[in-house]
């Protein structure tokens, strides 16, 4: 069963779809983790998936360095 988040904060809208072996970690589009890539103001990086909490805690201190 997939599992979709969506948080509305004052500076923008973070989302979270996980779906079977398929991910998307979504911040204004500055900051989007998809599918083994990492994507940080159109930088796009390999993401080596380790887990899902390790997966949301490194999106999140990706979006508070911006």
């Amino acid at each position: 069963m997939p599992y979709t988040e969506r948080v509305v904060l004052p500076y923008g809208l973070f989302t979270v779809l996980l779906h079977g072996s398929t991910y998307l970690l979504n911040y204004n589009d500055l900051v989007v983790y998809e599918n083994g890539k990492r994507k940080i103001r159109g930088r796009v990086t390999p993401y080596p998936f380790r887990s899902v909490e390790q997966m949301r805690y490194d999106f999140e201190r990706d979006v508070e360095a911006l």
